[in-house]
């Protein structure tokens, strides 16, 4: 190992393995694999394959059974935010990931421990190492021990991200005006001001919302357009 040994990393990660060659092939990337001749099965883009899809499996279970009115639209585009390879690679930094990989020398001179697809793919790899070491029951259960909150509060940031998007997809299906967002009023002290806004389309006031910044009152008032819409057609 680089920086950590394999019993401190383990700490870290919060899983032993029984087969610590696992973890080792896991954090070997094929840079390194490359410069030292080993063969081209030697290195993690096996076990990240393999991580890949049970981490997509373990999300995409705990999203249909805990969401089950959410459309497959929406619980396509919620996993796809949840396990992006941003997120990933934040949480490989977490865990310290990248000062344990193994990497060649050219890819550790160009900034490698530091970059999302390969902090990404090593997170991938370790949950495939756990897989193979332990079991689905094992994979799962460390899965969701970071994974459950972030999909909660991704949820709650996605369905209100996503409803100006919403909105506009609406709009467009029969109309080529565009929506227009505006700040209609603002009040409260300076830190802690409140913002109200009204999304119009073709000078009508479609709905009206409020937020602590311009952008989630905007967000607001696309939500509260939507549920109109949704009661005038009931």
């Amino acid at each position: 190992m680089n920086h950590l040994n394999l019993e401190e990393f383990e700490r870290k990660i919060a899983y032993t393995f029984s087969d610590k060659n696992l973890l080792i092939l896991a954090l070997t990337h094929s840079s390194y694999a490359n410069e030292t001749k080993k063969g081209s099965h030697e290195n993690n883009e096996r076990l990240e394959f393999l991580g890949d899809a049970v981490l997509d499996m373990v999300v995409s279970e705990y999203m249909y059974r805990h969401f089950p009115k959410m459309p497959e639209g929406e619980l396509t585009k919620l996993r796809a935010a949840v396990v992006c390879e941003g997120s990933l690679a934040e949480l490989s930094r977490k865990l310290g990931v990248g000062r344990c990989l193994l990497l060649g020398k050219g890819e550790e001179s160009t900034g490698g421990r530091s970059r999302d697809s390969i902090l990404a793919d090593a997170f991938e790899a370790i949950i495939g190492a756990i897989c193979m070491d332990g079991g689905m029951e094992a994979v799962t259960k460390y899965i969701m021990g970071f994974m459950e909150e972030r999909i909660e509060s991704t949820k709650s940031n996605f369905r209100n991200l996503d409803c100006k998007t919403h909105l506009q997809e609406v709009i467009q299906k029969n109309s080529k005006v565009p929506l227009k967002y505006a700040i209609v009023d603002e009040h409260g002290p300076d830190h802690n001001k409140v913002f109200v806004a009204e999304v119009t389309h073709d000078g009508a006031v479609l709905g009206k919302g409020s937020g602590k910044s311009k952008k989630e009152a905007e967000q607001n008032a696309a939500n509260d357009a939507l549920e109109r819409m949704n009661q005038a057609k009931k």
